[in-house]
């Protein structure tokens, strides 16, 4: 008996991939979400990118050939159903674990099952919903049996497969990246399960709007807030359902917003790269997203401080201190108004100067100094509290700045010897860094003048020491 990849059985014609059969549908009193998945690939709502004529998802169904890939999108996009059917399409046996509740004996009984299967001619397509919630070993375990051809496997993930799935496991599977549903084919699920469900119900479209946005591109949710809203008008009476009716009778907390995963990583990129890009309408935009969808005030303030640092530094050392300003009221007030602070520091940083002068000096003497000995202090610049130090020439000949010209000590040298300087920061022209570059530019002629150094002195006793003394 053939042991290849697609076991014995003869595949299925394209045509079946895309006509509904006959067999009966879900049970009604199943949820509607489970009464409304596809079963065919022409019933798929989206993914023209992958399921459109010639397009990769399409050409797979259409071979006749199945073969292992992970299936990458948000929630309620048609992950299961795309699995599911392709089992159908391929007159496959069909698995389907959840990473949430399975472990390595889930698997083994998957194995086995796959094996009897095998044994009577048929092939069998293993879905693991939510794959990247395996750990390595666990993933480890599918391997040999994917390249024996005793299962097609097919993953699902709203994670990024790049960082949470094995390489050797990502090698052997193609990635099919889902997109969340538009707002076109959200409109269209909403008519066929408005008729299916409860046909005798009308929506103004306002409220139709109301619900096509609250489910954010999830298929499945738009299909539990229609049950929902059916419920609820039937118990009050109410038809048509108006978008004041759906506030009412709906959570607002609907955003769809992992803070653990992609959507938040994401969006705080976004924010990042909008502050950075001088846009605050979008700085702001993404902002309220995230605040929309659950996450931290405290967290963004975190982030807007060190964009302060990062992206803005001392074009306008203000910003630095406006979103440390905002993280102290927000923690004072709370919410909604310390929120209002997070904004005007959000709106500010996306206005300001742009200067990643101290980022880029900051990592540069971190990969300098990593990739050095550890040098000593100069003895010059060595504090000496007591006479034995003072013996063994620490401070001696120490110039001290404000008895200089222009209380700068030209020609002086302030790191290890054998470290010429080295100008690891390198103010831009913009803000008020454009001032210190003329002000650096400035010393570094006084202390091209400097052939001669001023005689050194010991430090006095009015001095200032800052180290503080062992």
């Amino acid at each position: 008996m053939s042991t290849d990849l697609f076991g014995a059985v003869e595949p299925a014609a394209p045509t079946e991939l895309f006509r509904r059969d006959a067999s009966p549908g879900p049970d009604a009193t199943a949820p509607l979400a489970e009464r409304m998945r596809p079963s065919t690939l022409n019933e798929v709502a989206g993914q023209a990118h992958l399921l459109g004529p010639g397009k990769p998802l399409r050409l797979a169904f259409e071979s006749g050939k199945p073969h292992s890939m992970i299936l990458w999108g948000p929630p309620g996009v048609g992950k299961t159903t795309l699995a599911r059917l392709m089992a159908k399409g391929f007159e496959s046996d069909f698995i389907a674990l959840s990473a949430v509740f399975s472990g390595v004996r889930e698997i083994r009984e998957a194995v086995t099952r796959a094996r009897a299967a095998r044994e009577l001619g048929r092939h069998t397509i293993l879905f693991v919903d939510e794959v990247h919630r395996f750990n390595k070993a666990q993933q480890d375990a599918f391997l040999p049996y994917v390249e024996q051809g005793l299962v097609t496997f097919i993953g699902a993930t709203t994670e990024n497969p790049s960082f949470e799935v094995n390489a050797a496991l990502l090698s052997r599977a193609a990635v099919y990246v889902l997109e969340a549903l538009d707002a076109d084919a959200m409109a269209g699920l909403f008519e066929r399960a408005r008729q299916r469900a409860c046909p005798e119900l009308a929506f103004e479209d306002d409220a139709r709007a109301r619900m096509i946005g609250f489910a954010d591109g999830d298929a499945r949710r738009l299909m539990n807030l229609i049950e929902q809203i059916q419920i609820a008008a039937a118990t009050a009476g109410v038809t048509p359902v108006t978008a004041a009716f759906v506030d009412q009778a709906l959570s607002r907390d609907l955003r769809r917003f992992d803070k653990g995963g992609d959507a938040f990583y994401d969006q705080i990129s976004a924010l990042h790269k909008s502050v950075r890009g001088s846009s605050p309408d979008a700085a702001l935009y993404w902002m309220c997203r995230m605040l929309d969808g659950g996450a931290d005030p405290l967290y963004l303030g975190r982030r807007l401080v060190r964009m302060a640092s990062e992206d803005i530094g001392l074009a306008d050392p203000r910003a630095l201190e406006i979103a440390l300003n905002a993280c102290a009221a927000y923690e004072r007030l709370g919410s909604p108004e310390g929120e209002l602070a997070l904004a005007e520091a959000v709106v500010f940083m996306a206005c300001a100067a742009k200067s990643n002068a101290i980022y880029v000096a900051y990592n540069e003497v971190r990969r300098f100094i990593a990739g050095g000995g550890s040098q000593p202090v100069p003895l010059h610049l060595r504090n000496a509290p007591t006479r034995l130090m003072k013996g063994l020439g620490y401070g001696h000949a120490y110039r001290y700045a404000h008895d200089e010209p222009e209380a700068y000590a030209a020609g002086e040298h302030y790191l290890p010897e054998g470290i010429a300087t080295p100008e690891w920061y390198r103010p831009t022209p913009r803000g008020m860094e454009a001032k210190i570059a003329e002000k650096l530019a400035h010393l570094r002629q006084l202390d091209a003048k400097a052939t001669q150094p001023p005689t050194r002195r010991a430090p006095g006793a009015n001095d200032p020491i800052d180290e503080a003394s062992p």
